[in-house]
């Protein structure tokens, strides 16, 4: 089979340098294994945390990708819940399922998790022709939602879902700020807002706004201008205030988000995109009660609700663009500067 390989680092973003398509042996499942074809994979920030080899030295050679949805061509002996035929899509949280964090239903703070396509190899990820999974790390797709849909969804619906459902407990009527929704991530915590009946502020860059409205904002903002917390102040202020602010872009917006909350509100943080040495004035953390959560990844049921409502159709993924393997340094640098992204970016063998 074919697939998207590295064998060195690229710390200076030179894609072009290192990506190559190569083949690579077909893999074979073990016991408690789902073998499936890769129809659609979805592109993740880690995957150019893989490349620059930082914060983690991921194992080389390295096919990288987390997000992964297809066909069970085969499965392992012990495997019970899949067929070949079935349509599956990654759960890319890997746990030991043993521990008390896993046994306690918090797979994702378990000491041993690792996030297949990033730390898992070598040759083991998402961009290529054929991938295996544990059985615990597959989910049915359902009916009515495509393999490019699935493959976008994987991580970043998850995620968002754990952020806001999970971590924040969202309740109905409430205002939710949710920072950087152009992106993957905060394309879905917009939706599931809206799901759960909320007022809605988002923020991205200028060009974005009429985009952000279309998927549910009932607000936009840019927040590349210096008073773009003035403004989802105004916005805000009919209902006192931002009950949960939903942040992924870390150091550059952190502190004013504090000062949007209402007391005893919350700030769900899964990321840290601009920088993670962030300036707080803690008066906005003790005098008002505030809630500080981080969040990450989130468990396989939390995968699968999201997925129900995709299949309802009252949660969509938003898909930016897709590329060939062969482009898939291209795919990656359009990630990297963000230049008119909005949603997710998809690759295809």
């Amino acid at each position: 089979m074919k697939a998207v390989v590295y064998e060195k680092y690229a710390p200076n973003d030179d894609y072009k340098s290192i990506l190559q398509v190569k083949e690579v042996p077909d893999p074979k499942p073990k016991p408690n294994e789902v073998v499936f074809n890769v129809k659609a994979a979805a592109l993740n920030y880690n995957d150019i945390w893989g490349m620059r080899g930082q914060p983690v030295a991921v194992p080389l050679p390295h096919i990288s990708g987390s997000d992964a949805a297809g066909e069970v061509i085969a499965v392992g002996e012990d495997v019970t819940g899949f067929k070949v035929g079935d349509r599956v899509v990654s759960h890319s949280n890997m746990s030991c399922r043993v521990c008390q964090a896993c046994t306690d239903g918090r797979e994702y703070d378990c000491q041993k998790r690792s996030i297949w396509g990033f730390q898992t190899g070598p040759l083991w990820g998402a961009f290529s022709e054929i991938t295996h999974l544990p059985e615990v790390n597959v989910a049915k797709i359902p009916d009515g939602v495509s393999f490019d849909e699935a493959a976008a969804a994987s991580m970043t619906l998850l995620t968002a879902w754990h952020m806001l459902v999970g971590r924040a407990k969202i309740r109905p009527g409430q205002t939710v700020l949710i920072m950087g929704g152009g992106s993957g991530v905060g394309s879905f915590g917009i939706q599931i807002a809206k799901l759960y009946n909320c007022t809605v502020i988002s923020t991205a860059s200028g060009d974005k706004l009429d985009k952000l409205k279309q998927i549910g904002a009932d607000y936009a903002v840019d927040h590349r201008k210096e008073d773009w917390s003035k403004q989802v102040r105004e916005y805000a202020k009919p209902h006192g205030g931002i009950d949960i602010t939903f942040d992924h872009i870390g150091q550059t917006h952190w502190n004013a988000q504090l000062t949007l909350l209402k007391y005893g509100g919350t700030l769900v943080t899964c990321g840290a995109t601009t920088g993670y040495d962030a300036k707080t004035d803690l008066r906005h953390i003790f005098f008002k009660g505030t809630n500080i959560l981080g969040s990450t990844q989130g468990t396989k049921a939390e995968l699968e609700q999201g997925l129900f409502w995709m299949g309802k159709k009252k949660i969509k993924a938003v898909i930016d663009s897709t590329y060939s393997f062969e482009n898939a340094a291209e795919a990656h640098t359009k990630m990297l500067t963000g230049k008119g992204l909005f949603g997710k970016i998809l690759m295809k063998p």
